[in-house]
């Protein structure tokens, strides 16, 4: 069940315990659950979701995502997410999401930028305002990160090492027949080594979305870590299809919450 107020959209939650790790904190890819469900329901209430879009022969493809973790939600915590649209930036349209407690403490932080593809040509659709398929007006200044969720790259002189292979299944497939965004978290957290995932905090979740995943196709992982000067880690990681890169994910793991 969905509130809104103004062009924000809100949604109360409680983390399930099959959304928690061992020491019983939210995992990244839960959140991102959470936040797909709410800006899809956000987009149908301004009249652009998902079946007036098929309609038109387009969809929207999320390219870029940024969550910081303020605060780890954690089983059983009663907590309201919040999203909105930013409007355009480029060939980018901004949304970004708040996962805060009833009175305001603030948990999680999301922006994200998303594509409109023209689903028969499988090309950009340049033109969705002029077009009349999507219209201004539906916009909120607000920002939940100020700075647009930014293009990842695995570091420069530092050789990636092998973290196995993953291939799209079942599990892994969403309604529009390809991996859905939050597997790309699941594999991402499934390279890291456990004792860093299990002790340390994530704080920081950048993952660049650049090329679909079909059922059937393997996915070649290698990660990068670097140690960082708080006993935490810097992480990256990348997914390989044919020797294309398809995701890039940066993970900021901190010995504090």
């Amino acid at each position: 069940m969905t509130a809104r107020k103004g062009n924000k959209f809100f949604q109360e939650i409680e983390v399930p315990c099959y959304d928690v790790d061992a020491r019983f904190r939210m995992k990244p890819a839960a959140f991102m659950d959470f936040a797909q469900e709410l800006g899809n329901m956000a987009a149908d209430g301004i009249g652009f979701g998902f079946d007036y879009l098929q309609k038109n022969g387009v969809a929207w493809v999320l390219s870029r995502m940024h969550f910081h973790f303020d605060k780890a939600p954690r089983w059983r915590d009663k907590l309201l997410l919040s999203s909105w649209s930013k409007g355009p930036d480029g060939l980018f349209f901004l949304r970004d999401f708040r996962l805060e407690s009833p009175e305001g403490e603030s948990f999680v932080r999301c922006t994200s930028s998303w594509l409109l593809v023209d689903t028969e040509a499988h090309r950009l659709f340049r033109d969705p305002i002029g077009a009349g398929i999507l219209a201004l007006g539906n916009e909120d200044p607000d920002d939940a990160i100020a700075e647009r969720a930014p293009k990842v790259l695995m570091p420069k002189g530092i050789e990636a090492e092998d973290a196995g292979s993953v291939m799209a299944s079942y599990s892994d497939v969403d309604f529009l027949g390809h991996t859905n965004n939050a597997r790309y978290a699941v594999w991402s957290m499934d390279c890291l080594d456990y004792e860093d995932t299990s002790s340390l905090f994530v704080k920081d979740v950048y993952i660049n979305f650049n090329h679909e995943v079909r059922p059937g196709e393997p996915v070649l992982l290698r990660r990068v870590r670097i140690a960082t000067p708080d006993g935490g880690a810097d992480c990256f990681v990348e997914g390989l299809l044919d020797g294309r890169n398809c995701f890039t994910a940066r993970i900021i793991l901190s010995a504090s919450e």
